[in-house]
């Protein structure tokens, strides 16, 4: 049953060995830049991991205190900080995780993913370009053609 001010995924197990479980994985995420877990554990994890970055990207003491509470780590909370400032995820707003599926797990058959953090900058949205109406592109291809026949007539004057 869920009561009032209760959010997050239970994962089958009672709020402080869920906390535990999360953490550590948010951890081993930070630490190796991927790891291998079931979806549902991913999804749930994913928030936590892009709230932390959001706060590194901010960079001032209050940010740095929130992770190191979330995180329990000093020296791992410092190296996402340092990773942050060197302008890792300077230009993404958001989507710092990417999660890939791999099947079932042999033994429960539960959904296994690999979830990691993502480095490759934001690829820039081309311009959008109007639709030009049939009648254009005939005229335009008109236009093209001329060319071909200036050099032409140029050699032959010769």
């Amino acid at each position: 049953m869920r009561h009032y001010k209760k959010k997050g995924m239970k994962l089958g197990t009672d709020s402080a060995h869920t906390r535990a479980m999360k953490r550590s994985l948010v951890q081993a995420l930070f630490t190796n830049d991927r790891i291998k877990t079931t979806e549902t554990r991913a999804k749930a994890i994913r928030p936590d991991v892009d709230r932390i970055i959001t706060w590194a990207k901010r960079g001032d003491i209050h940010s740095r205190r929130l992770a190191i509470a979330r995180l329990g780590n000093k020296e791992l909370v410092r190296e996402v900080f340092e990773k942050v400032a060197q302008g890792m995820w300077a230009d993404r707003n958001g989507g710092y995780t990417r999660i890939m599926k791999l099947g079932p797990r042999k033994g429960d058959n539960a959904p296994m993913v690999i979830i990691e953090l993502v480095t490759e900058p934001v690829a820039k949205k081309a311009p959008k370009v109007e639709k030009v109406q049939k009648d254009d592109k005939v005229e335009k291809a008109d236009q093209a053609a001329p060319v071909v026949e200036e050099t032409e007539t140029e050699e032959t004057a010769e």
